[in-house]
C-alpha cells in the first residue's frame, strides 16, 4: 500500500494535540488545586468565627478581627488566581480544540487515501488473477478438454 504522504504533518498535528492537552490537564489541575486552597481558608474562617472563645480585652479582639479580615482577603486573592486559572483553561481548551480539529482534518484525509489505496489493491489484485484465470483456461485448451471427456 502507498504510504499516505502526509503522514509526517499527522505526526507533528498529534504532538501539538498531545501538548495542548498536557497543557489542558495543567490548567485544570491549578484551578482544582487553588479551588481546594480556597476551601480550606474558608473552613478556618467559619471555624473560627463558629469558636466560642470569650474575647476578654480588645487586643484580643483587634487580634481576631485582623485575623479574620486577612482570611477574607486571603480569599478574595485566591478567587482573583481561580479567574485567572480559569481563563487560562478556556485558553488552553481553545487550543486543544483547534489542536484536535486540525487532526481530524488530517485523519480523514488519511482514511480517504488508506480507502482508495486498498481499492487500488484489490482491483490489481483482481485484474492479475482475472489475467492468471485467462491464461489458463484459453479456448483451444477448453475445447481439447471437452473432447476428452466425451
Amino acid at each position: 500500500m502507498k504510504q499516505f504522504s502526509l503522514a509526517g504533518l499527522l505526526r507533528v498535528r498529534h504532538a501539538q494535540q498531545q501538548k495542548a492537552l498536557a497543557e489542558l490537564s495543567e490548567a485544570n489541575r491549578r484551578i482544582r488545586d487553588v479551588a481546594e486552597r480556597r476551601a480550606r481558608v474558608e473552613r478556618t474562617l467559619v471555624d473560627a468565627a463558629g469558636s466560642k472563645s470569650i474575647v476578654t480585652d480588645a487586643a484580643t479582639l483587634i487580634a481576631v478581627a485582623a485575623a479574620r479580615a486577612s482570611t477574607r482577603s486571603m480569599i478574595a486573592e485566591l478567587d482573583a488566581v481561580a479567574d485567572a486559572h480559569r481563563i487560562e483553561a478556556a485558553e488552553a481548551q481553545s487550543e486543544f480544540n483547534g489542536a484536535r480539529a486540525r487532526s481530524i482534518a488530517l485523519e480523514k484525509l488519511e482514511e480517504r487515501h488508506n480507502a482508495l489505496a486498498l481499492a487500488e489493491e484489490l482491483r490489481d489484485e483482481q485484474l492479475a488473477l482475472d489475467e492468471i484465470a485467462s491464461n489458463n483456461h484459453s479456448p483451444s485448451q477448453f475445447t481439447a478438454r471437452e473432447g476428452e471427456q466425451s
